[in-house]
């Protein structure tokens, strides 16, 4: 197991519907303080979705990302391991109590289970949210934005396509990049 820390992640910025930066925090900070028209920005995580804040204005102060954050020495830190509180029901600590090795290679064991059986179901629900919450903020108020939002929670690509064409370039291009493994689900109705 390797103790590497996660990539930086990739931001993206947007300036009246038009992207204007892209790339790691601190080149999206530098690109948007080169930039005169930088009141109305947002930027967003290139592969969530999530809204970055931070102030683009040259005197301000760099707020710590994610990745500065320390880390916290609860756990076994060495080998990624992090303590944390589960509320469970008392029958559900009793039956964890007798599997074999304890509550914690128990719920792993079953967390890793649940991770390979429903890994294309949780691809497809976060590619959705991910291009649905781009699509509040930046198209909420263009034409077919609701037509848009259903279709991609209906998973039918080709509406959501005829209806996100008419926006601005930018916008759609980004929409329709987060949006790609959502077309992975199953037809609706059909046994999986």
């Amino acid at each position: 197991m390797s103790s590497d820390p996660p990539p930086a992640p990739t931001l993206i910025a947007f300036v009246a519907h038009r992207r204007v930066a892209r790339g790691r925090r601190d080149e999206v900070l530098a690109a948007l303080r080169a930039r005169e028209d930088v009141a109305g920005a947002l930027v967003f995580d290139a592969e969530t979705g999530e809204r970055v804040e931070f102030d683009p204005r040259p005197d301000a102060k760099l707020a710590p990302s994610v990745e500065d954050a320390p880390a916290r020495g609860v756990g076994r830190p060495k080998l990624g391991v992090v303590a944390r509180e589960v509320t469970l029901l008392p029958r559900h600590w009793d039956w964890l109590s007798r599997q074999p090795g304890g509550a914690s290679v128990a719920l792993r064991r079953l967390i890793d289970e649940a991770r390979r059986t429903y890994a294309e179901r949780d691809q497809v629900r976060a590619a959705r949210e991910a291009a649905y919450r781009v699509m509040s903020v930046l198209g909420s108020e263009l034409p077919g934005f609701e037509e848009a939002a259903r279709s991609l929670f209906a998973g039918e690509r080709a509406r959501f396509n005829s209806y996100v064409s008419d926006w601005p370039a930018d916008v759609a291009e980004f929409v329709r990049g987060l949006a790609a493994p959502a077309w992975n689900a199953p037809a609706p109705g059909a046994d999986a």
